[in-house]
């Protein structure tokens, strides 16, 4: 039996390695990305390109789309070129990107009177997990559907989670990145006192990674800030967007979330000195600036 012909759209930091390992994993796959250039380079790993998202869908079994936020996901789905003037009835669209739940339950509505099977599939792992294809995705939609593309999305993850209906996946999105801005607040603060205390910052990492309050966020992210390495894996403009969707959806629940309003708020003071395409561990210069501390080297 022939594999699922995969279409890919959008090519940045995460898109580009994951689209790589589906390729690696033996899928036929075409790719459509805003950027031609990074098009280009998929041609090295064996992957064909088209010339629009249209293009796309009318040579795929599966589409999976990453881009940056709701109006990028809406854009490359329904506008004039977009999947769904392409697709057959019977294509499986993946949207991959992290955007809110509403508006994913919207486009599997419009997909569904096309006879377009819809799953939202957000991730988390960074462009580490990207690279290793160790995401892991969380998955809303028909339990059919998922079983139908799981072979393609064990190329990418290595934990993939039915979470319930359309909408699903982008709702434990959300909680995700509570999670991983309140872990990034306590990796910045943790080596800000450890700094400021006078210990090797060093040997407090490698303590603890390996205690109580370990980190995905600790065990990757400090070592890079005290390499000096600010290289974006997740960039301050996503995950300001990531923080923007899940406020947004905590007001209209009424649900206060102050912790994750702290982090939101810090980012901004780094984005208004200029940091938004920087990776959001840079949040650790934020924090030099308010306690008078300098960790970052070479700066």
């Amino acid at each position: 039996m022939s594999k699922l012909r995969v279409g890919f759209i959008g090519l940045g930091i995460m898109g580009r390695a994951m689209a790589r390992n589906i390729v690696q994993a033996g899928f036929p796959v075409t790719v459509w990305n805003r950027t031609r250039s990074k098009m280009e380079e998929a041609t090295a790993w064996g992957a064909k390109l088209a010339d629009s998202p249209k293009q796309v869908a009318e040579q795929s079994d599966v589409v999976i789309t990453v881009v940056g936020d709701t109006p990028d996901v809406k854009a490359v789905l329904t506008g004039e070129q977009g999947v769904f003037q392409g697709a057959r009835n019977g294509v499986v669209v993946i949207d991959m990107s992290t955007i809110a739940a509403e508006a994913e339950r919207e486009l599997a509505s419009q997909a569904k009177t096309l006879g377009i099977d819809y799953l939202d599939a957000p991730v988390s792992g960074g462009d580490i997990g990207a690279q290793n294809g160790t995401l892991s995705i969380m998955v809303g939609g028909e339990a059919k559907a998922l079983e139908k593309v799981r072979p393609i999305l064990e190329a990418m993850g290595q934990r993939i989670v039915h979470c319930g209906e359309v909408g699903a996946g982008q709702t434990v999105k959300a909680c995700n990145q509570i999670l991983c801005g309140l872990n990034l607040l306590a990796v910045v603060e943790a080596l800000s006192y450890a700094k400021k205390a006078g210990v090797d910052v060093e040997k407090m990492i490698e303590v603890t990674t390996q205690g109580a309050g370990g980190s995905w966020a600790l065990a990757n992210y400090a070592p890079r800030i005290i390499q000096g390495d600010l290289e974006p894996g997740f960039s301050v403009e996503f995950i300001q967007k990531d923080l923007r969707i899940v406020l947004q959806e905590a007001e209209q629940m009424q649900l206060p979330l102050m912790g994750t309003a702290l982090v939101q708020q810090l980012l901004r003071s780094l984005q208004a000195h200029g940091g938004n395409p920087d990776g959001s561990h840079a949040l650790i210069q934020v924090m030099e600036q308010l306690g008078n501390v300098e960790i970052v080297p070479n700066k």
